[in-house]
């Protein structure tokens, strides 16, 4: 304890500056980028997925300095599994806590990577400790280290409801040596903090970052993307924000795990004897021993002589498709899916679902092209159970983006017939001269059937005819440059492609 009269090293959270009042002393929001200023997409346009909230700025605190010297209800402890690292912000906490802490520890043991443990504080001026573990980054397991560092958060905040806690201090949960990329980790943290206080964070009163001097300047350039202190300030910030910004909890999205879900796996409605009767026996016909077809070699000789039926050859077809599929579940696809160029979003007008694919983050000289082709089958195939559209930004895509006219001939050999027969549109956005030259001697001469399905779309505004903005996630550089080529975007009738 501090000598009776003397100024307690100690900082209460209630006389910082909370994030909404730091917008005079931050200055003015930067300008728009050259050239652009007067083709920005308004908030009309372009609704902020992190809208400007006053309510919630007035609960998020920005502070340098060390989080054991926070005077709140808890405060964040990043450690290991076996809460016993020395990192400095670990070392700063056990140092005024004192040796209980430790003792306390002992007891607890463990903690899994992405949980959240509490104790007391002990000789702290907060009342807990929220011990937490960051996950240890590589690039190749990204994905699993996103969802690891998103659990730190989403479980810290948990415990601080359950607990009915009115103020929490968080650090940077992932230490340097774990390695995670400081930017990276910080989208995830402000916009898991952020998707939470909207949901979950009614009796949350206070939400402090405590930041080193190194981190400060992280934070305070990302911070207006999540949490935007005006109007002008999340116009602004809209074209920065990541095309990747998690669920609606802010949980990354994963899409080669979804769970493919039969459409009615079961009738919970009473049924007549019939109508059961009927459905058994269609379930016997389908079952495997039930299409027991004899010999396959025999079956793969007479496609190859040309005297297979067309029945068998779709069976073989699919038993190929399935091979091909079996593979995609199997491999680790995750240094594909960090790509970001193929992900699912909302629906068009029509009610059907939107995938999204992004020419310029595919990088065909460096990627393992059948690993691509893998990921594509795999993300794919829950989704083209039903009608489905696809949408292709070609938008600032070079050389080394465009994929060979020889595996988009293989890959649609090689998809379910699901593929092509539920596939209803296919808009092709900022395409150039070269590319619709290619596109339809592609469709005309290699591939049948897509042709009819290619829509050319010179601007935005042409797509939000057929898919409104707000159900479709745009990369901030394609709308960067619709707004410079195109200009501002006007509202117009939909066309119901």
């Amino acid at each position: 304890m501090d000598p009776l009269g003397a100024r307690s090293q100690f900082v209460d959270v209630q006389t910082l500056p909370t994030w909404q009042q730091q917008l005079g002393e931050d200055g003015p929001p930067p300008p728009p980028p050259p050239d652009q200023s007067d083709g920005l997409p308004s908030r009309e346009s372009f609704p902020s997925p992190f809208p400007f909230r006053a309510d919630i700025n007035r609960k998020v605190i920005l502070y340098s300095g060390s989080v054991a010297l926070l005077n709140c209800t808890a405060i964040v402890n990043p450690s290991n599994e076996t809460l016993s690292d020395k990192n400095p912000v670990s070392d700063g906490i056990h140092q005024l806590a004192g040796p209980e802490l430790r003792d306390e520890l002992l007891k607890v043991r463990a903690c899994r990577t992405g949980d959240a443990k509490l104790t007391k504080g002990f000789n702290l001026a907060a009342r807990f400790i929220i011990h937490t573990v960051g996950p240890k980054y590589k690039s190749k397991y990204r994905t699993a280290a996103e969802s690891s560092l998103y659990s730190c958060y989403r479980n810290i905040l948990q415990l601080v409801t359950e607990q009915s806690m009115s103020s929490v201090g968080i650090c940077v949960v992932t230490t340097s040596k774990r390695g995670y990329p400081l930017e990276d980790a910080t989208h995830i943290a402000l916009r898991t903090v952020r998707r939470f206080l909207e949901k979950h964070g009614n009796s949350i009163e206070t939400v402090v970052f405590a930041v080193s001097d190194s981190e400060e300047p992280v934070f305070r350039r990302l911070l207006p993307l999540y949490y935007p202190r005006s109007e002008d300030e999340e116009r602004t910030s809209l074209p920065l924000i990541p095309a990747d910004i998690g669920n609606s909890e802010g949980e990354p999205v994963v899409p080669e795990r979804q769970i493919r879900i039969a459409e009615k796996p079961g009738n919970l409605e009473e049924e007549s004897e019939e109508d059961s009767l009927e459905a058994d026996l269609v379930q016997v016909g389908n079952h495997a021993f039930a299409r027991m077809e004899g010999d396959v070699d025999k079956q793969r000789k007479l496609i190859l002589q040309g005297h297979m039926s067309e029945a068998a050859v779709q069976k073989q077809h699919q038993r190929n498709y399935s091979r091909w599929l079996c593979r995609a579940r199997a491999e680790d696809l995750s240094d594909i899916a960090a790509l970001k160029a193929l992900y699912q979003t909302g629906v068009d007008m029509c009610g059907r679902t939107v995938m999204v694919v992004v020419g310029r983050n595919i990088p065909v000289t460096l990627i393992d092209v059948e690993k691509a082709l893998l990921y594509f089958i795999h993300v794919m195939d829950p989704i083209t159970v039903k009608e489905y559209v696809m949408v292709y930004f070609h938008t600032l895509t070079g050389e080394h983006n465009h994929l060979d006219s020889d595996f988009l001939k293989n890959l649609y050999d090689i998809v379910d017939t699901k593929f092509k027969k539920n596939l209803k549109a296919f808009y092709f956005v900022h395409p150039s001269f070269r590319s619709k030259v290619s596109t339809w001697f592609f469709t005309t001469f290699s591939v049948s059937g897509l042709k009819d399905k290619v829509r050319y779309l010179d601007g935005l505004q042409q797509l939000f005819t057929c898919i409104r903005p707000e159900q479709i996630d745009i990369p901030p550089f394609v709308l960067e440059y619709d707004s410079r080529v195109n200009g501002r975007y006007q509202p117009a009738e939909a066309s119901g492609l």
